[in-house]
C-alpha cells in the first residue's frame, strides 16, 4: 500500500499535539523561570578564579595560573559585555531588529575574544597555551553546568 504524503505541515505533526492555554502557559513559565545571564556570568568569573587557584596550587607555578586566570577572563569579559548589549537590545521594535542586535553582540564578542588571544603573549608573562585554553574550555562549561542545576526547575513534565 502507498503512503500519502501529508499536504500540510499541520498534518505531519503529532496528532496528541494540543496548544497550551494561557493558564497552562503561565504554569510552565512558573515552573521554568528565566535564568539571569549576570548570574550565569558571575559563575564563570567565579570558576575561572577558582581553577586559577587551583592550578597555582596543584603546580606551584603561578604562570600557569596566570595563564588560566586570562584565558578564563577572556570567556567572561567578553560574555559580559555580550549580556550588557543584549539587556539593551530588549526593546527592539520589531524581530528583525532583535536578530540584528543579537548577531551584531555576538560578532562584537567573538572580535574581543581573538583580540584578548592576539594579546594574550604581550600581557602574560612567560603564557602557557595549553592552560590559557583549559582556563577558557572550563569556564565555558560552567554555563551549562550552571544552567542544569538552576533551582526551581523540574527535570521532567510528568
Amino acid at each position: 500500500m502507498k503512503k500519502i504524503a501529508p499536504e500540510t505541515e499541520a498534518e505531519a505533526e503529532d496528532p496528541d499535539f494540543k496548544p497550551l492555554t494561557a493558564q497552562e502557559a503561565q504554569e510552565w513559565r512558573q515552573r521554568h523561570p528565566a535564568v539571569s545571564v549576570w548570574r550565569l556570568v558571575a559563575a564563570q568569573a567565579l570558576m575561572g578564579m577558582l581553577v586559577a587557584l587551583l592550578t597555582w596550587g596543584v603546580s606551584g607555578k603561578s604562570h600557569l595560573a596566570w595563564s588560566v586566570g586570562y584565558g578564563a577572563l577572556s570567556v567572561v569579559l567578553p560574555a559580559a559585555l555580550f549580556a550588557r548589549g543584549m539587556a539593551r537590545q530588549q526593546r527592539a521594535a520589531t524581530a528583525n531588529a532583535a536578530m540584528v542586535g543579537f548577531f551584531g553582540w555576538e560578532l562584537v564578542k567573538i572580535m574581543l575574544t581573538v583580540a584578548m588571544l592576539a594579546a594574550a603573549p604581550k600581557l602574560v608573562p612567560q603564557l602557557s597555551w595549553l592552560a590559557l585554553l583549559a582556563g577558557m574550555v572550563v569556564t565555558m562549561k560552567t554555563y551549562w553546568i550552571a544552567l542544569m542545576v538552576r533551582s526551581g526547575v523540574r527535570k521532567t513534565d510528568r
